[in-house]
C-alpha cells in the first residue's frame, strides 16, 4: 500500500495505463488473429497498422512487432512479374537551360 501522496498517485496512473496497455492489447491480438484467418489485404493493413501504434505508445516491443509484421506479410497474395504494374512518368522532364542561353 503507498505511503506518500506522490506514491498514490503514481498508484493510480499505473492503474491507467495498465487497463489502457490491456485493451490496446487485446485489441491487437484480435485484428492479427482475423488477418492470418481471413487473408485479405485490407485486413492485413489494418493489423499491421496497430501494430506500428503500438510500437509508437510503447506498448509493445519494436522487434515484437518486426516479427509479427513478418509473419503477416508472408500472408499477402504475391504478385507474378508478369502481373505487375508499369510505372508511369508524372510530368515529362524540362530541358534545363545551358548558362549561356540564361545570360541574353
Amino acid at each position: 500500500m503507498p505511503v506518500t501522496k506522490t506514491a498514490k498517485r503514481a498508484l493510480r496512473s499505473a492503474k491507467k495505463k495498465f487497463i489502457f496497455n490491456k485493451r490496446y492489447l487485446s485489441r491487437l491480438e484480435i485484428s492479427v488473429r482475423l488477418a492470418k484467418k481471413s487473408r485479405k489485404q485490407d485486413k492485413i493493413k489494418e493489423a499491421l497498422s496497430l501494430i506500428d501504434r503500438a510500437v509508437n505508445k510503447n506498448i509493445i516491443h519494436k522487434n515484437k512487432a518486426a516479427r509479427i509484421k513478418s509473419t503477416l506479410s508472408k500472408l499477402f497474395p504475391k504478385v507474378k512479374p508478369s502481373m505487375k504494374l508499369k510505372t508511369q512518368k508524372g510530368k515529362a522532364q524540362t530541358k534545363r537551360q545551358s548558362a549561356s542561353s540564361r545570360k541574353k
